[in-house]
């Protein structure tokens, strides 16, 4: 099932209405140091990373932002709490979407205020709830689950709405991925606003990796997610490059070389393993539909890579590389990483 969700425009990019699920992430630099914020976001965008969002945490910051826009060719995000005035200040400077909390903004005047500058410059706004702040009314009446989580998210929807504001993302993140999985599939049934997915403080590289996975492979799965953030305690580009594989494993993105490989087992009598690191190294970033296959043994390769563009499998002193499960070479296996090579370049030349 896909949940149909209303097309919003960010900085020129659609979001929602069956578009595609764009990666998103956020940058760690100053937002005011604006020549290390513009190095980090270029460097991101290099990654696949198609909405940036900075944090604005002073009048420096939100003045900042006409500077970066002039300078990147993705939106930008402008992530504000607790003052209505940097939240102007930043859309007035050219944010392409802001991310607010109207339940720490102010009072109405102040959501007011925003809201009107929101509609007044034709920009989307995220808002939402996460296990560190959702409303306690919420708390007390539903204790810390999805229930709590997407009615305090769907509150600060209704306040944006009461002041004719309609361009809304909504997120709902837990560092538990079971609790994100279930607020997002209840949010998904209650709303047709699209929906930012991921899971908030998800740790560290291969825990932040396995947790994201879970969670938002799930919900892609299901149909759920407009716009998705590998939350990851390091580098942001790693976040864009964990959630642009994630996208390519449940099937979002196909425009891609698809390295498959085997764990090997006692037949496999050459090194495999160094080669499948290889190959996948050397074709990250080229962006063609196709499968390349590296397996372990002649005894399984070739038929249960049938379905490869190419592949290779090994024996103790010789290869074999083929093509779509037929053989149509044999090497040395001293030299078949090099020949494999050739291959690999003249395919994707071919295509």
């Amino acid at each position: 099932m896909t949940y149909l969700t209303k097309k919003i425009n960010i900085g020129g990019v659609t979001i929602g209405g069956g578009a595609s699920v764009k990666i998103q992430s956020m940058c760690t630099t100053k937002t005011c140091d604006t020549e290390r914020t513009v190095n980090q976001i270029a460097a991101l965008e290099e990654a696949g990373c198609e909405i940036i969002r900075v944090s604005v945490l002073d009048e420096e910051d939100a003045r900042a932002v006409k500077i970066i826009k002039d300078k990147i060719k993705i939106p930008l995000v402008a992530d504000i709490h607790f003052s209505s005035r940097l939240a102007v200040l930043a859309i007035e400077n050219g944010a392409d979407k802001v991310r607010i909390n109207p339940g720490n903004i102010g009072g109405e005047n102040e959501i007011k205020l925003v809201a009107d500058c929101i509609r007044t410059h034709k920009i989307a706004v995220r808002v939402g709830a996460n296990t560190g702040s959702v409303e306690k009314d919420f708390l007390n009446k539903y204790g810390k689950n999805e229930i709590s989580l997407v009615e305090s998210a769907l509150k600060s929807v209704s306040v944006l709405e009461k002041h004719g504001v309609n361009d809304i993302v909504i997120s709902v993140k837990a560092s538990s991925v079971p609790l994100t999985v279930k607020a997002y599939r209840l949010l998904a049934s209650k709303t047709d606003y699209p929906l930012h997915l991921g899971v908030t403080e998800a740790g560290t590289e291969q825990m932040a990796v396995v947790k994201s996975s879970a969670a938002l492979g799930a919900l892609l799965l299901d149909g759920i997610g407009d716009t998705i953030r590998v939350s990851i305690t390091d580098d942001p580009v790693k976040e864009v490059l964990a959630a642009r594989r994630l996208l390519r494993a449940v099937g979002l993105d196909e425009n891609f070389v698809n390295v498959i490989s085997c764990p090997t087992c006692g037949r496999c009598m050459w090194n495999s393993m160094e080669l499948a690191k290889k190959v996948t190294t050397f074709v990250e970033g080229i962006k063609k539909k196709l499968k390349i296959a590296v397996m372990g043994c002649v005894v399984n390769g070739p038929g249960e890579a049938k379905d490869c563009d190419l592949g290779i499998a090994g024996a103790q002193d010789y290869c074999v590389i083929f093509r779509n499960g037929e053989i149509v070479r044999k090497v040395s296996a001293s030299g078949a990483e090099e020949e494999f090579f050739k291959e690999i370049k003249a395919l994707i030349n071919d295509r």
